[in-house]
């Protein structure tokens, strides 16, 4: 799913309900981690790195230890770019080498509406506006969540960048679908802050895609090299 999302050069694994990617032991410092976390909190840490470790080896990297760092970015080896994303029955990863992407980010949530209260809080008056008109034109989508986790892979992508907190009023998505299909389209968002500078060049417009499918909505963001 999410690898449709995405340029070849990025390698990505999905792990989806019970796979059993989830067997793949933690190293000593990842268990340390989460040692007084709750069995699900273990389970999704767990798989969603075994995901990251079968990426890593299709790009000939030897598995690693894949500790989260400040605002829990997970850390990459040296030379590789990722992210990974967890909910419900679904992990994913995805990696690229730094010299083909400067920064990427990937989301996934369960295909429903936002609880009452999350929108007004993470939305944009005119973002509202086009969900209003979205969901007029395309009434299947669940548009709220889908902006959600638009937002949430813009911050993924901006992070590694900045090492600063982008919040979600901070950038104006505009969410739009494929001409003629109901459940795939693409994203741009606007940075209300200054962008990240990406090779000597400011960058204050991120652009990603999104897919509905599995009981999922699904969203990735790429920043190419200037």
């Amino acid at each position: 799913m999410i690898e449709e999302l995405l340029p070849d050069s990025v390698v990505t694994v999905e792990a989806y309900g019970d796979d059993e990617l989830a067997v793949t032991a933690l190293y000593p410092e990842e268990e340390a981690v989460v040692a007084q976390a709750v069995d699900k909190r273990r389970r999704e840490f767990a798989v969603v790195r075994s995901c990251a470790r079968r990426a890593m080896e299709k790009l000939g990297v030897p598995p690693q230890p894949i500790l989260p760092g400040e605002r829990g970015a997970p850390g990459w080896p040296a030379g590789l770019v990722g992210s990974m994303t967890h909910c419900d029955g679904y992990s994913a990863a995805a990696l690229v080498r730094a010299a083909d992407l400067a920064s990427l980010g990937i989301d996934a949530e369960p295909h429903q509406k936002l609880p009452d209260g999350v929108l007004p809080a993470v939305a944009l008056p005119a973002e509202t506006d086009r969900l209003r008109r979205l969901a007029d034109e395309h009434p299947g989508i669940h548009w709220d969540r889908l902006l959600f986790s638009a937002k949430e892979s813009v911050y993924k992508a901006w992070f590694p960048l900045t090492a600063k907190w982008l919040d979600f009023t901070e950038a104006d998505i505009d969410l739009f679908a494929d001409p003629g299909e109901q459940h795939t389209g693409g994203l741009r968002a606007r940075l209300l802050v200054p962008g990240p500078w990406v090779d000597g060049h400011r960058v204050d417009l991120f652009e990603g895609r999104w897919t509905v499918q599995r009981g999922l909505v699904a969203t990735a963001v790429c920043v190419p090299h200037s």
